[in-house]
């Protein structure tokens, strides 16, 4: 009876957290990819499980035991002097105890502070960050189950917020059949104080959850692994009004384009290829068909929604690098490099 219990309560708050979070949400930077293979493989994957210490910020089931005391670096150059990027840490106690301690930030960078008149009189900044304290435990050979609590802080001039997230995730890794799996639910939580108050009370806004799912599968005799990742299970209709759609002459009203079913489902859908001839090496491409569709504009050709990136072990640093999209006809470039801390034991 106390089991049914649980399970009923899980559900009903997943099903009203899903349906909270049908408008944009607050805190989008959380949707970043955290490293330039993240950025490669379309920005989100949940399932790849290659002691890699940075999907833990993905999906805390993916911590090993190989990622015990690995550091991991990523930076991003972005537009207009827009920075971010991400730092994480892995400890392990005991062999089943799986510990990382990371950040996720984003600067926006340096702002003019100016009157009406266009009088400048200092300026400011605007930056939003994240912590993150993730945990991760084997229950079987094959299974391992993880959470991360995520204390998040913005600022932009004088306006601050302040927020808490939590994601939990499961990972399957069947290493004999090189076949592994993942499921996160993410950023589960609230905003605890908003940027402005309204009517006396705070406005909160809600956290951009998302139901995240994805498989991965190398093939044994050819240097190749794909991965497919299904991105807001929660929420199928992911359409929005656009500011590029044609106006009616007449009416001036803005025609609404309808998505198809066939379209709808590939938005939801993340493909990537890598070619790994080695542990010590790695190319990677991927589709992301929602960011090509809602990027995509008329008479003009773009690479958005494809991603690219490579990484390579020099010494004892793995040193990655991956290119993305996130505005028509400007690629984000973003750098990593991780190592593993007892690899200098003399």
């Amino acid at each position: 009876m106390r089991k049914r219990f649980f399970i009923v309560l899980f559900a009903v708050t997943i099903s009203s957290l899903a349906f909270s979070q049908a408008g944009t949400g607050v805190y989008q930077f959380l949707d970043l990819p955290v490293s330039s293979r993240l950025a490669a493989l379309g920005s989100i994957n949940v399932s790849l499980h290659d002691n890699d210490i940075n999907f833990a910020f993905q999906n805390p089931a993916l911590l090993t035991s190989e990622t015990n005391n690995t550091i991991g670096l990523n930076m991003a150059n972005y537009l207009a002097d827009i920075k971010f990027g991400s730092a994480v840490y892995g400890k392990n106690f005991g062999t089943k105890n799986y510990f990382a301690l990371g950040i996720q930030y984003i600067d926006y960078g340096l702002f003019k502070q100016t009157t009406e008149t266009n009088e400048i009189i200092g300026t400011f900044t605007a930056k939003d960050m994240a912590l993150y304290l993730m945990y991760g435990r084997p229950i079987t050979n094959k299974i391992t189950i993880g959470a991360t609590l995520k204390p998040i802080y913005s600022v932009y001039e004088t306006y601050t917020s302040y927020g808490v997230a939590m994601d939990a995730g499961v990972s399957y890794n069947d290493s004999a059949n090189l076949f592994s799996a993942g499921l996160v639910l993410k950023n589960m939580g609230t905003q605890l104080k908003g940027y402005y108050s309204e009517d006396g009370a705070q406005h909160l806004e809600p956290l951009p959850f998302d139901i995240q799912l994805g498989i991965s599968k190398k093939f044994l005799h050819a240097p190749l692994r794909f991965s497919v990742t299904l991105d807001n299970i929660q929420q199928w209709d992911l359409s929005y009004q656009s500011t590029n759609q044609p106006t009616d002459n007449l009416t001036g009203t803005s025609t609404i384009k309808k998505i198809g079913f066939v379209d709808m489902a590939f938005r939801h859908v993340i493909l990537a290829a890598e070619f790994v001839p080695s542990k010590n090496f790695y190319l990677t491409v991927a589709y992301n068909d929602r960011r090509q569709q809602e990027m995509a504009m008329s008479g003009f050709k773009s690479g958005a929604g494809f991603s690219f990136g490579g990484g390579i072990k020099l010494y004892k640093f793995h040193v990655g690098f991956g290119m993305t999209q996130f505005q028509v006809g400007n690629y984000a470039y973003q750098f990593s490099i991780s190592t593993a801390l007892k690899d200098f034991r003399l």
